[in-house]
């Protein structure tokens, strides 16, 4: 267990009976009294769980045989479980919410647009790393569905993520770097909106959103699973999957995960190799708990993407086949991750916790690929150059904190307060290769590849120390009805950069504050509104224009700050959010007249997101929505791009999964995906733009046993018309889009 469970007051979940059966029938309460008693012992068995223990009494009252049955306060005392899934989502989405270090909230509690997929979602997308699972139904995500990029590239509400930026089991910069296989989670949660209080400042300044993932942990139930998978064109991979609970009350457990795969992908000579181990110890007592998870990750490719450039002037050439080698067949990148996380937790009384937690990371990347690859003509002729990288990053980070719970008069406080550190030393060794290689985007030929020398330089060290104190307080009035949270966090910021090439010894040591402010109202047991102000931050710019008069200031961290509104309903079964939100992050540019480089720019997101997900009829499943984002440039450096569209942002995102249980074929169910994306700009001055595309996907997924074991089998088909468009890629302007791709695999519980 990684966080501290948001729970009532002594830890335990005092409902009345509306709210007990509402995790099990919901108000399914049948007007006969045996129906009636049922519903009762049922629905505190499924809130409260094994653990439970419950004193109720009942006073039922029927005029005749249609009468309405009345029912006394019934209270059910137990622990809670964990991470409840929500009952109208087939086990893929939970109740909760993970809001940084408030813990997990009730989702018509969580005063933000937030949501949490488990593993069973993971495992029915056939995810390979966290984007399958975060873009794949979410209209306020945005990726390009590119293969072969050595990173996970996104953008939440329209701001980039950094994929390094993801936390491990709440702890920033523990995450695998670049690219997070999905097989040792049983969590993946996202976080919409700047979160600075939340979760401190994110090390590589993503402001859009926060992602965090939940390692497995093992379960009362031993678990052996072996998964076998083949994705098109050629990649078979295998993996295993582990759990045991050992001792007096299984105090103790053991989650075993590995994966292996290899083979070509959809883009012509490109292949990808990846390993993954990871080993996840815990141990549960009465008023302690431990945890220490170690991991390794390694990830190959031959051919991998980095996109393409236009040339000024000339406009953007037809997509070409899907399948197109566009940089380097080549080219390669090696990059490998271990880490080592451990924490723990210590009940004082029933009304505090106290947590800690420590982790460390190494990571290599080695890679040589397309420097600059330009289209220097309508024809589709593009002139490539070469860069050879060698990077080593070491990352530590830790966390020590408090939750706790009291009451002063009528008002209930939830109070949370942590210190963070998060310390990195990354050094960068690199070369750039003049040569220029030259072939047609339409009918690529790139010849052997060439003999280079690869001892790259030192060019630059860049150590980074972030610290930081938050604290925060949720204030519950008329029981609960009513609930507002007062936080704020103190950040510092340290950099510095020294030896190599590069290296101007630029040192960086600044400080901010970033508070926020959030309600909510809950108008009924199923509908509650919302409202937030946060901030988000990032490390401010070093002047490095020496044409500036201030050459060489250091700005302190700058803010995004985000205002949202939103409502929330819950049917039981169906789930909707909508929301409203404004982000206004500041840029920095040399004013002409003055040569003063400050921060003059602006750019404004303004968006509304409708979301949903659960079983609106019986057999089918629901998920997906509807964003729209207004990314106005409001003030730049170039007057002419003040009231664009900012690039790279799609104004509109429609995104629908369905799932259906066929009734006609038990255990068999059918899967579709449907994403729109609008059309995007390729700079801010809005003259060249990426048409607008649909992409559709089917699935399916059949259970059954063999001589007694569960065995699960799934397919899915990616771009199921084949369609070629032009996306966005993370390092230059284009790329192709995932062309039709084929999963299949079969699990197998022994």
């Amino acid at each position: 267990m990684y966080d501290v469970q948001h729970l009532d007051h002594d830890h335990k979940v005092t409902k009345n009976i509306t709210q007990a059966t509402q995790y099990s029938a919901r108000n399914t309460l049948s007007t006969k009294k045996n129906s009636v008693l049922f519903s009762i012992v049922v629905g505190a068995m499924l809130t409260c769980g094994s653990s439970v223990y419950a004193e109720a009494t009942t006073n039922i009252e029927t005029a005749n045989t249609a009468s309405e049955v009345m029912l006394s306060t019934v209270k059910v005392e137990g622990d809670r479980e964990e991470n409840p899934v929500y009952s109208g989502s087939e086990g893929q989405i939970t109740e909760t919410n993970h809001a940084g270090f408030l813990g997990n909230k009730d989702a018509l509690e969580t005063p933000f647009s937030a949501i949490s997929y488990t593993d069973k979602f993971i495992n029915d997308q056939q995810a390979t790393d966290v984007i399958d699972v975060i873009a794949a139904t979410d209209p306020a995500i945005h990726t390009s569905n590119v293969v072969g990029e050595n990173l996970e590239s996104y953008s939440i509400r329209g701001f980039s993520s950094n994929s390094n930026d993801v936390t491990f089991n709440g702890l920033s910069g523990m995450a695998p770097y670049y690219r997070s296989a999905t097989e040792m989670f049983e969590r993946i949660e996202v976080l919409k909106g700047p979160s600075a209080m939340l979760n401190g400042m994110a090390p590589n300044g993503s402001i859009g959103g926060s992602v965090n993932l939940v390692t497995k942990r093992a379960d009362n139930e031993s678990l052996t699973r072996f998964t076998t998978k083949y994705i098109s064109d050629s990649q078979i991979g295998t993996s295993i999957d582990i759990g045991r609970r050992f001792g007096e009350d299984k105090a103790f457990g053991v989650r075993i995960n590995g994966a292996y795969s290899e083979g070509d992908t959809t883009i012509n000579r490109q292949e990808k190799e990846s390993e993954l181990g990871s080993v996840a110890l815990d141990w549960r007592g009465d008023r302690i708990r431990l945890s220490a998870d170690l991991y390794r990750t390694s990830e190959h490719a031959d051919a991998p993407i980095r996109g393409i450039t236009i040339a000024s002037g000339v406009d953007i050439p037809s997509a070409p086949d899907s399948d197109t080698i566009l940089n380097p067949s080549w080219a390669f990148f090696d990059t490998e991750t271990e880490g080592v996380i451990t924490r723990g937790e210590f009940d004082v009384n029933t009304q505090l916790t106290i947590y800690a937690a420590l982790g460390a990371n190494k990571m290599s990347y080695e890679g040589l690929s397309a420097s600059k690859a330009e289209v220097s003509n309508s024809d589709g002729d593009i002139d490539t150059t070469l860069g050879y990288v060698d990077d080593t990053n070491e990352r530590m980070s830790m966390e020590i904190g408090l939750n706790g719970d009291f009451k002063t008069g009528q008002v209930n406080h939830q109070v949370a307060s942590n210190i963070t550190h998060y310390n990195e030393t990354y050094n960068l060794n690199g070369l750039r290769f003049t040569d220029v290689y030259s072939t047609n985007i339409y009918n690529p030929v790139w010849g052997d590849r060439p003999d280079l020398d690869l001892n790259a330089p030192l060019l630059l060290t860049t150590e980074t120390n972030l610290t930081s104190v938050g604290v925060a307080d949720t204030l519950s009035f008329s029981e609960d009805k009513y609930q507002l949270t007062l936080g704020a966090r103190y950040q510092e910021v340290k950099t510095e950069q020294t030896g190599g090439l590069l290296s101007s010894g630029a040192k960086y040591d600044e400080s901010a504050v970033t508070p926020s402010l959030a309600f909510v109202i809950k108008m009924t047991d199923q509908v509650s509104l919302y409202a937030n102000y946060i901030e988000g931050l990032s490390e401010g710019d070093t002047v490095t224009d020496n044409s500036a008069s201030n050459y060489g200031e250091i700005f302190a961290p700058y803010k995004t700050k985000q205002k949202e509104i939103g409502v929330k309903f819950d049917g039981g079964e169906f789930s909707h959010t909508v929301s409203l939100y404004e982000i206004k992050k500041p840029n920095a540019y040399k004013d002409n007249d003055t040569d003063v480089y400050d921060y003059y720019g602006e750019q404004r997101n303004r968006g509304i997101e409708w979301s949903f997900f659960g079983t609106p009829v019986n057999h089918l499943r629901l998920m997906g929505g509807v964003s729209h984002i207004d990314a106005k440039i409001t003030s730049a450096s170039d007057a002419s791009t003040v009231g664009n569209q900012a690039s790279k942002t799609p104004k509109w995102q429609a995104k629908l999964g369905l799932e259906w249980d066929t009734p006609q074929i038990q255990n068999l169910t059918l899967t579709a995906n449907t994403t729109a994306v609008s059309k995007q700009y390729l700079k801010n001055d809005n003259k060249q733009s990426l048409p607008s595309y649909t992409v559709y996907a089917l699935g399916a997924r059949y259970v059954t046993t063999i001589k007694q074991a569960p065995l699960t089998i799934r397919a899915n088909i990616e771009n199921l018309l084949d369609k070629n468009y032009w996306s966005t890629s993370h390092y230059n302007d284009l790329a192709l889009g995932q062309g039709r791709t084929f999963t299949l695999s079969a699990s197998m519980d022994f």
